[in-house]
């Protein structure tokens, strides 16, 4: 079984590097054609894309993108492609030998993670970049992006140029506004309840902007799955400091968490599952967790609302 994943994986490469051989005029009713991975890149290339682009998102909600592979169906939306927007950092690990095709190529290819100081990431000897790839969860940093997206839309698009950079402008002044109401309630926790037990280790870099200790069950990447003494160590941690609730996430499967509350239980305490947080993908297109904005301010209420009342 493993070795006909392999081999599908193989041929959907050679196709790829096959047709990208050929030049064509991508552009369809004179837009650009443009792809993204994650829910999370796609929904901030639409904002600032707006109407004069047409937009491909390879990855959807509830999707895991440290696990994903190309489809036969991924690799004919990248051939199309005009401009192919990725996290970067490895966090698409089964998607980097496509795209270092596409490079290869002279396709227009951007990690945006790239854009962003290195030494103020977060290190990891566990993680294949050596780098956390979750950096969304640092507004800054994806404001960073909206900056980068916008730059080379219009590089590539110069006569909507103008319409890029109003976009960008709209958006980034959402996200000022986002960032400041986020901040107005995490104040409302005290900072030594701010403990965020999750199932896998995503939300570091919101732990560094608002100054919560984050432990996650499974490492930076789901591809590692957690063992016994993961869930022993952890469920330890969590009765050591009287935590009340831990959280599931959308796209890791919910049994690891049970398996921690279950390991906390077997020791004579409870701790309660305190709601699902949107992480690696956003929620479902069409609700206000479907998009960054509304992803970010679901997340933080359900973790305050969730701590407060357990404190109470």
């Amino acid at each position: 079984m493993k070795l006909i994943k392999m081999k599908k994986q193989f041929i959907a490469i050679l196709v790829l590097t096959v047709l990208l051989s050929c030049k064509n005029d991508n552009k369809t009713n004179g837009k650009l054609n443009v792809v993204t991975t994650t829910t999370m890149i796609t929904d901030l290339v639409k904002n600032i894309g707006g109407d004069h682009i047409n937009i491909e998102g390879l990855m959807g909600s509830g999707v895991d993108p440290h696990l994903y592979k190309a489809s036969e169906g991924d690799v004919a939306k990248l051939v199309n492609a005009d401009i192919i927007f990725y996290n970067g950092l490895h966090l698409e690990g089964k998607l980097v030998e496509v795209f270092e095709k596409m490079e290869s190529k002279s396709k227009t290819s951007i990690a945006l993670a790239e854009e962003l100081d290195k030494s103020k990431l977060i290190e990891s000897e566990f993680f294949a970049s050596n780098y956390d790839p979750h950096v969304w969860f640092d507004i800054d940093y994806f404001k960073i992006f909206a900056k980068k997206v916008t730059e080379v839309l219009s590089e590539v698009d110069p006569e909507n140029a103008e319409n890029y950079s109003l976009n960008e402008k709209k958006y980034l002044n959402e996200l000022d506004h986002l960032k400041k109401d986020v901040q107005g309630v995490v104040d409302i926790l005290p900072s030594e309840k701010r403990i965020l037990v999750t199932a896998h280790d995503a939300f570091s870099y919101f732990g560094e902007a608002y100054r919560f200790k984050v432990m996650g069950l499974q490492g930076l990447s789901t591809a590692t799955e957690a063992g016994v003494q993961d869930v022993q160590k952890l469920s330890t941690f969590i009765i050591e400091n009287k935590i009340k609730a831990i959280f599931v996430e959308s796209s890791v499967p919910q049994r690891t968490i049970e398996a921690l509350q279950e390991a906390v239980k077997s020791k004579g305490h409870n701790v309660e599952i305190g709601g699902t947080l949107y992480s690696d993908a956003l929620g479902n297109a069409g609700t206000p967790e479907g998009t960054y904005l509304g992803m970010y301010r679901y997340n933080i209420k359900t973790i305050i609302s969730a701590l407060l009342e357990k404190d109470e």
